[in-house]
């Protein structure tokens, strides 16, 4: 796996074939500036140099499958300051042929503790490894495909984002003066002024949909489940197709073109 970057320390390459062959999987990713679209190689093989890929399950790990979950990977940190660095938590990220089954436990209201099993397709850990289904992450470039974007790299990337500050709860760690505020906590409290009221609106068409056969959301009913999962999703579709984000999202685009491309 990976010959081309074995025995670089620095500057590595990622050959001109394999990159194309990225891109034409991925037309979200093309589509970029070209300056955005050099930057993105350089942060991929730099990532690259910095995992460590396993497969799992009987998958196995090919040059191919490490750089598209790479390209995607690198795309939320493209112009955050810092780049890499706020994914120097963890090392490893685990492939596997198909979703899986874990086992979960919750607390109800009333305290009742319930144990269940759910299918994933992909799960981030604090200061842990990355799981991602490989069917799903190939999904992801399909960005013309009727229904919500689904993009499972992007998606469990952001929650590592999220992550940094302790918290998974939708709000990424916000420097202070972010968006004219003057400290960071000013900075959380107009995140979250911005991002409740969408979050809301968004489970309350949801369930409409879901309950009374109303025009279903954009993004995926995923997203109604948490603040964090609605960051992640949210996500998705920002990076996927920023300009139907804007129109769909557009109290939500300001704040996230604030904190994603600084000084673009």
């Amino acid at each position: 796996m990976l010959r081309w970057l074995r025995g670089l320390r620095a500057a590595p390459e990622i050959p001109e074939a394999a990159w194309q062959s990225t891109l034409a999987a991925y037309p979200f990713l093309a589509a970029r500036p070209a300056q955005d679209i050099a930057r993105l190689r350089d942060l991929s093989a730099r990532f690259l140099q910095d995992k460590e890929f396993n497969g799992a399950l009987g998958f196995e790990i090919t040059d191919a499958v490490a750089l598209a979950i790479a390209a995607q990977a690198v795309l939320p940190v493209l112009h955050l300051p810092g780049g890499l660095a706020w994914y120097d938590d963890f090392v490893g990220i685990v492939v596997v042929p198909s979703e899986v089954s874990t086992r979960r436990v919750a607390v109800d209201e009333a305290g009742v503790v319930h144990e269940y099993d759910e299918a994933i397709i992909g799960e981030a850990r604090e200061h842990g490894p990355v799981m991602l289904s490989w069917p799903h992450v190939q999904e992801g470039g399909n960005a013309e495909a009727a229904g919500p974007i689904l993009n499972v790299v992007i998606h469990e990337f952001a929650h590592k984002i999220d992550m940094r500050d302790g918290l998974v709860d939708g709000c990424p760690p916000l420097p202070a003066g972010f968006a004219g505020t003057r400290t960071a906590r000013e900075a959380r409290a107009a995140w979250m002024a911005a991002m409740a009221p969408a979050y809301d609106a968004f489970r309350e068409q949801a369930v409409v949909a879901e309950r009374f056969g109303g025009e279903p959301p954009w993004l995926d009913g995923y997203a109604a489940s948490s603040m964090a999962e609605f960051f992640a999703v949210a996500c998705e579709a920002y990076f996927v197709d920023r300009a139907r984000f804007g129109r769909e999202m557009g109290t939500l685009a300001p704040l996230f073109d604030a904190f994603f491309r600084p000084g673009r």
